[in-house]
């Protein structure tokens, strides 16, 4: 029976959701913040999530930045018409889907099915490719290694995380709140000279010129990607 977490800090939202998704094959449970939710996630198996993304305590971009680190289960966006660009932070971190309050119960019970048709039917979450690769560059998730012609490159954790983010996206642009948000879980205030000192240390690290990065590259104006196709 597919387990359906309802995450919101609205109790009147969360009893609606409660009474649209109130089927014979759903369990349902039920979180007031973004913190409640990963509690939740560890204890319960959850097949879906609808994710408020204004809350306290733990907001629902901070909350999905950590359950895309653990889990590929399909995640539903609750957003307001004026969180648009969050809608967009949301989809580029790994949400699934979106539904703009006030919403229609007949449009929550498609979307949901449909996420969970897909999801159930390839047996659940993928997984994440452990062996990553751009040019002289390889990465082991598994083992945490990075490795530069074949040598030991050692990152901070911090830098791991970034690197991973990178190329498992190659060709991605990812701005520096969306690269705090994913990699230190929290929000993304003042992150901007953080993430570009942890960038400038990976240039160091990991490219033969630093200052003419090949791989590890800036696109001014909105911030980081991996180059894709480039050979050492």
């Amino acid at each position: 029976m597919p387990g359906i977490l309802i995450c919101d800090d609205d109790p009147d939202i969360v009893g609606a959701l409660k009474i649209y998704l109130s089927q014979p094959e759903y369990t349902v449970f039920t979180a007031a913040d973004g913190r409640e939710a990963l509690e939740t996630l560890e204890r319960e198996e959850i097949h879906l999530v609808l994710l408020d993304i204004m809350m306290p305590v733990m907001d629902g971009i901070t909350a999905l930045a950590a359950i895309r680190e653990r889990s590929c289960v399909p995640v539903i966006l609750l957003t307001a018409k004026s969180e648009e660009a969050d809608q967009v932070l949301g989809l580029n971190l790994g949400a699934d889907d979106y539904i703009t309050k006030p919403f229609r119960p007949l449009e929550v019970c498609a979307r949901v099915r449909s996420q969970l048709r897909r999801y159930l039917r390839f047996s659940g979450a993928p997984k994440r490719e452990e062996l990553l690769s751009a040019g002289p560059i390889e990465l082991n998730d598994r083992t945490k290694e990075v490795l530069l012609d074949g040598e030991p490159v050692t990152l901070t954790p911090k830098e791991f995380e970034i690197l991973r983010l990178l190329m498992s996206n190659p060709g991605a642009v990812f701005s520096p709140k969306e690269i705090y948000a994913a990699v230190w879980k929290e929000k993304p205030f003042g992150s901007e000279n953080t993430v570009a000192v942890h960038i400038r240390h990976l240039r160091e690290k990991l490219e033969l010129d630093p200052a003419e990065p090949r791989y590890v590259k800036v696109v001014f104006g909105r911030g980081y990607k991996l180059e894709k196709g480039r050979d050492a």
